[in-house]
């Protein structure tokens, strides 16, 4: 592969828009790329991991092999209480908005479990929230419906009796 080229520190903030405007574009491949530049050229940059994760996520439905694992990684470097609560319920709704979207054989139980996690973050971040920010409600609201409008329910378990011997 041939060298990666360096962005410079005062073209960030421009990169950054590029990237949620390629997200906006539903071109999350690119809007992944220019995230890694940015975080080449400033590692800490809480913007770029934000928009980053969330170019990941966006994947998630498109059938593209993409795992948890990269996107937890880069929860691990989000800063703030709030904001790791907050983004963990966001991974966790959008993969079960994708498992829902598989319609294979089970999936309405992976999803209810999912969209229950993600509520659970959710209430997390609700608690931490800073003053006049619903953002986490407002995902919590969404999982309750997409629950409600899908019909999901937990996976009952066959009560299963031990053989009398």
């Amino acid at each position: 592969m041939s060298e990666l080229k360096q962005l410079s520190p005062h073209a960030i903030p421009s990169a950054l828009e590029k990237a949620e405007r390629y997200r906006l574009l539903n071109e999350p491949a690119e809007a992944e790329s220019i995230c890694l530049d940015v975080l080449e050229a400033d590692p800490g940059n809480q913007h770029a991991l934000i928009t980053l994760l969330l170019a990941i996520t966006d994947r998630f439905s498109k059938g593209y092999g993409v795992s948890d694992t990269q996107a937890k990684e880069i929860l691990g470097k989000i800063k703030g209480d709030y904001e790791r609560a907050y983004y963990s319920g966001i991974l966790a709704e959008r993969r079960a908005k994708a498992q829902l979207a598989r319609g294979t054989p089970g999936c309405g139980y992976l999803a209810y479990e999912g969209f229950r996690e993600a509520m659970h973050w959710f209430e997390k971040a609700e608690a931490l929230r800073p003053s006049g920010n619903d953002d986490a409600l407002l995902r919590w609201n969404t999982c309750a419906r997409m629950m409600a409008r899908n019909q999901l329910a937990p996976q009952e378990h066959e009560r299963v009796e031990p053989p009398l011997e």
